[in-house]
Order: structure tokens, then sequence, then C-alpha cells
């Protein structure tokens, strides 16, 4: 009979875990996600400044196309979108808007006023510890 108790005690231990065998998993989980979450966010800021650099070069870009093609700067972003330059504005990642760009418009050198630069809406600080409206 001694065969039978240690055979139907080794069943019942090999069915499930011990608390502290889950304390000690819960532990490790928690610790590796402690310190993922913190580079995941990171990377996704990083992700973003990267895509409002593109943003701005290319209306940058845009701007001084149209201002050599038609030699004068457009007066707005939309007056890009309705000659052909860009099919729509491209959108601020940090507002999630294209209308939130703001225009810098000046008298340029021969006299002309337009749009002449471009900057970010956001009043958000990057990685670089830098505004996103002053790039």
């Amino acid at each position: 009979m001694g065969p039978f108790i240690v055979i139907g005690s080794r069943a019942r231990r090999a069915r499930g875990f011990t608390l502290v065998e889950l304390m000690v998993v819960i532990a490790i989980i928690i610790t590796i996600l402690s310190i993922s979450i913190p580079m995941y966010t990171r990377a996704i800021i990083r992700t973003k400044e990267v895509v409002l650099l593109n943003n701005l070069q290319a209306i940058r870009k845009v701007i001084d196309q149209y201002t050599y093609d038609k030699e004068a700067p457009p007066q707005t972003l939309d007056e890009l979108v309705s000659e052909g330059y860009f099919r729509s504005i491209p959108t601020d990642p940090f507002t999630e808007s294209n209308s939130t760009w703001e225009d810098i418009s000046n008298v340029g050198p021969s006299g002309e006023s337009g749009l002449f630069d471009v900057k970010s809406g956001s009043d958000r600080i990057g990685l670089d510890g830098s505004n996103y409206s002053e790039w």
C-alpha cells in the first residue's frame, strides 16, 4: 500500500505550480516589462521625430520649388495643394493634424510677401531637449 500513496502524491504535485514558483515568474515578468516599456515609448517618440523632420523638409522643399517656379512665395500651405505641389498637406505627428503648422511669413529680398517657412505647432520638447516648434 505504500507505493500507491507515493504515486498518488507525485501525480498531485506534478499537476500544478507552487505559490513561490508563480511569484518568481510574476516578478521576472514585471522586471522585464519595467525595462522594456520606457524603451518602447522612447522608440515611438524617436520615430515621430523622424517623421516630423521628413515632413518639415518636404514642406520646405516644396515652398522653395513653388517660389522658384512662380517667382513669388505661396501665401498659404493650401495654395501648395491647389497648385498641385502636394496632394495634401503633411500631418504634424505630434499634434496629429495638418492644420497646426505655424506659417512663417516674411517680406522677401525683392519685396514680395508670403510663406517662406513652417514650423511644428507642437509645444512638446524633443528628446534632444529642444522644442519641436524650433525645428
